[in-house]
């Protein structure tokens, strides 16, 4: 459970409303205005330098550890770097839009008008995208099949490599690129990153002298910081400590937990201010906190001791959330940042890397019931039962965590796109379920959701003649799946090029090898793996639709083509309409059931979608590799799409999470969905994949309950799928949450791929996952 201090900690998070904060946007200018003229990687790099040494630095009177990246916790930190339109055309929607709403004061807002966006207006990434993205692709994206992601915001998805930092030191980082700079003089990625950790160094340097200063009731010498007195002895004394590990990990390795958690989040809070992105994930923490984890219990840390420390840093990651625009939080509703936390799975020589910190960092989340981290545990034929029976005692809570990545297919699909055997064996997860390599891996990994429901539209409305054969419709089917994919790349390479070109990040790429060896940042190749990921949405729906015209209209002869369009074209809405949606609905069979004929269609074109994808290179010299999953977004991709043979309405969701059956449609059970997901050539999703269970309480309850979920998971295992995620809660509970959201203020759900509060979601999205079916084992 959680201590008195962490149990406050936990309560000021929702203390006040978000706020939306333009402090970074603000100091971001600042450097800008005083850096015209000078390369791109200098500018952020000096950018970023201003911001660690002006930012408003807060310190509580209760937390272990320091590092804010806003002076209010949650607030929505905006980049007009990135794109300062859609926050301009939403200052006044912020806190009524209907989802992930934000405060903000009239005096922010006119600062906003008068200061930020005239000077990021036309200077901006989005500015680039949109001056170099090609007339084929500006027309594609109108027609709804994909839409190009990262044109107005810093793009993260991506595992730094904390291990590294912890066991060298940022002194040592530091000497490194000196170096390389007095080895080339005039490369300016050397020249950034000298800047970058110099300043890094500082920053923590920097919180080491107002933690001192307040350890020993002096006033704050700093002009931009916000401290708690020390008003205990016992405070002065936990104040005096964290500045004494401050002075260490400013420039030496890590000693200890504390010392390491210390590090990796100031880390990650500095990782924010250059990039302000989502998912800058943790990689295996189990694996590179080990030895300090075990270097504090020999030094005589408690178990109590320890297991609050990680409270504080599981409550720090809460403190920062994601703001989008209205469009796309539509897409990733629930202010989701991506921490994601990976425990469990095998080492480098393939045996299981499982230890008593795995077991802890699940646990954990029993204490602090909140999104972030996002847990997930990698399982494997050999993963322990009793680290199992731990996953599926925290699964059981209901807070949609951890979610469970399979390494029987995982590590093979990336040795399959040239990644090494050892280094497959380390893969981790970004954001949401995306697979990535910690470390060595720039991935691009959400560049893109591609709508194959709105290509089988497209393709319908393009033959109203009709087709010869159902071979014939699905040929044309592939043809249009093609066509939109080759514009779908051309506009991710345009993005690529646009982060290239105004937007590096120095910091980062340091943390990723092999950018200093190359003297490259990432954004220009310097990573190790340099792949592209774009999603396939819309599995479960097509291959449901495609059942219904196989049978209606080619074998059973019982609609023509041209009657089936007029049918879809009115939205179902004539005399007669409900009965034949109906029985297309309940009369054919659908994706999610173990029927070897529908799964077929659905392997079929996720594989030709996917082959397709892997054929084209990116301008970073990696190549485009496929994912299976929606986030929140078959919500706003099934509005993009209107009526469609599987009985769905114009404009009703898609499946959620990629994999998943259509909501109400899996009516043979848990087990039947798995085999379905089997059928899929699940090794091409090398982007990731997602697939959503929701279970009934009452089928996990008592040690029975535990046992068949770990069965279960075994089952998972063996059947090689990569993902699977689970809600257990009733839907009496979620109607009731609904309907008296202040009575249920701490329900966590699973949405897909991350967790949020239930009560901060968007009716749509709450009706989503009050409708998915509840399963039973």
């Amino acid at each position: 459970m959680l201590t008195a201090r962490t149990k406050h900690i936990k309560e000021s998070l929702f203390a006040e409303k978000r706020r939306i904060s333009l402090e970074r946007g603000l100091l971001y200018m600042e450097s800008y205005q005083k850096t015209e003229g000078e390369r791109p990687i200098i500018r952020r790099a000096k950018a970023f330098r201003h911001l660690l040494e002006n930012h408003q630095i807060v310190i509580d009177g209760y937390d272990l550890l320091v590092g804010n990246r806003s002076e209010r916790p949650r607030a929505g930190v905006v980049s007009p770097e990135m794109s300062p339109y859609w926050i301009l055309d939403e200052l006044d929607e912020f806190p009524t839009r209907p989802q992930d709403t934000f405060e903000m004061s009239e005096k922010d807002k006119a600062t906003y008008r008068e200061v930020l966006y005239p000077y990021w207006s036309g200077r901006s990434l989005n500015d680039w995208y949109t001056a170099h993205r090609p007339a084929e692709v500006a027309a594609a994206e109108k027609d709804r099949v994909f839409a190009v992601a990262q044109t107005d915001k810093g793009q993260g998805h991506i595992i730094a490599d904390f291990g590294e930092v912890l066991t060298r030191g940022l002194g040592s980082i530091l000497a490194e690129l000196r170096e390389h700079l007095a080895a080339e003089p005039d490369n300016e990625f050397y020249q950034a990153g000298v800047i970058c950790y110099e300043a890094m160094i500082e920053y923590v340097h920097r919180y080491e002298r107002i933690v001192r200063e307040a350890a020993e009731g002096k006033p704050i010498s700093d002009a931009h910081a916000t401290v708690a007195p020390a008003e205990t002895p016992e405070r002065a004394t936990e104040l005096a400590r964290i500045a004494d590990i401050l002075a260490h990990v400013a420039t030496e390795p890590a000693r200890d937990l504390y010392d390491a958690l210390q590090l990796v989040w100031l880390l990650s809070v500095a990782l924010q201010h250059e990039s302000n992105a989502s998912s800058l994930s943790l990689g295996r923490m189990d694996q590179y906190l080990l030895p300090y984890y075990r270097a504090s219990k020999a030094a005589g840390a408690t178990d109590a001791q320890i297991r609050e420390l990680i409270q504080c840093f599981y409550l720090k990651v809460n403190t920062i959330i994601a703001v989008r625009s209205t469009d796309s939080a539509r897409f990733f509703a629930g202010f989701p940042i991506g921490y994601n936390i990976v425990v469990g799975g095998v080492d480098e020589n393939g045996n299981d890397a499982s230890n008593e910190l795995s077991q802890l960092l699940l646990d954990v989340q029993r204490d602090t019931r909140l999104p972030q981290p996002n847990l997930s545990i990698r399982i494997h034929k050999n993963t322990p039962d009793d680290l199992l029976h731990k996953a599926a005692e925290i699964i059981r809570l209901g807070d949609g965590m951890p979610q469970c990545f399979n390494d029987e297919v995982n590590i093979d699909s990336f040795v399959g796109r040239g990644v090494s055997l050892a280094d497959a064996r380390d893969y981790g997860v970004v954001g949401c379920v995306e697979l990535s390599i910690p470390g060595r891996m720039y991935g691009l990994h959400d560049i893109s959701m591609f709508n194959m429901m709105r290509c089988l539209e497209i393709t319908m409305h393009e033959h109203r003649e009709g087709f010869e054969s159902f071979e014939a419709l699905e040929a044309a089917l592939e043809k249009t799946i093609d066509r939109y994919v080759a514009l779908m790349v051309r506009g991710c390479n345009v993005c690529d090029e646009a982060h290239r070109e105004t937007s590096p990040t120095p910091f980062l790429s340091v943390l990723v090898h092999d950018c200093t060896e190359n003297g490259r940042d990432i954004t220009s190749g310097g990573a190790r793996y340099n792949p592209s990921g774009v999603q396939g949405v819309g599995t479960a729906n097509l291959a449901d639709s495609l059942y219904v015209i196989k049978k209606v209209v080619f074998e059973e002869k019982a609609m023509s083509w041209g009657h089936l369009l007029q049918i879809l074209d009115r939205n179902w809405t004539d005399d007669g309409d409900e009965v034949i949606r109906q029985r297309f609905i309940n009369g054919y069979a659908k994706y999610g059931n173990d029927v070897d004929e529908v799964d077929e269609l659905g392997r079929h074109f996720l594989q030709h979608y996917g082959e397709e994808v892997a054929k084209y290179r990116n301008v970073r010299g990696g190549t485009f590799q496929p994912g299976s999953y929606t986030v929140s977004a078959h919500i706003p991709l099934g509005a993009a799409v209107g009526a469609t043979p599987d009985g769905r309405r114009a404009g009703e969701q898609l499946a959620d999470g990629g994999l998943s059956p259509m909501v109400g449609r899996d009516k043979h059970g848990p087990t039947a969905s798995l085999l379905s997901v089997s059928k899929l050539d699940n090794v091409l999703d090398t982007n990731g994949s997602l697939l959503n269970v929701k279970f009934s309480p009452s089928t996990l309850a008592g040690e029975e309950g535990l046992q068949k979920l770990m069965a279960y998971l075994r089952s998972f295992s063996r059947l090689k799928i990569q993902h699977i995620q689970f809600n257990v809660v009733d839907r009496a509970t979620l109607l009731d949450a609904q309907a008296h959201p202040e009575k249920h203020q701490d329900l966590v759900v699973r949405v897909a791929g991350y967790s949020a509060m239930f009560v901060e979601l968007s009716k749509a999205i709450q009706d989503d996952i009050i409708n998915r079916t509840e399963h039973v084992l």
